[in-house]
């Protein structure tokens, strides 16, 4: 289904309805695709990773960051000194 910017802007609970039915939505400004509304999927996903404490991303291959709760709190330790 594709719908306008300005459909989105008055008729969002129609489009949201749509999308709760398990349609996806492409959001169209100025005649091109730019957003997409997916239904939602609870996985779980982001309290998994933080349940284990792991490091993932950018962070997974830093040999010197344990914790990157750590890492940045101490860079930001002197900062506002």
């Amino acid at each position: 289904m594709k719908a306008t910017a300005k459909e989105l802007r008055f008729h969002s609970k129609d489009l949201l309805a749509a999308v709760g039915r398990g349609d996806s939505v492409v959001i169209t400004f100025r005649g091109k695709p730019c957003a997409k509304l997916v239904p939602y999927e609870d996985n779980n996903l982001v309290e998994h990773l933080r349940s284990e404490d792991s490091l993932f991303g950018i962070w997974r291959d830093r040999e010197d960051v344990a914790s990157v709760d750590d890492y940045v709190r101490g860079l930001r330790k002197n900062r506002f000194s």
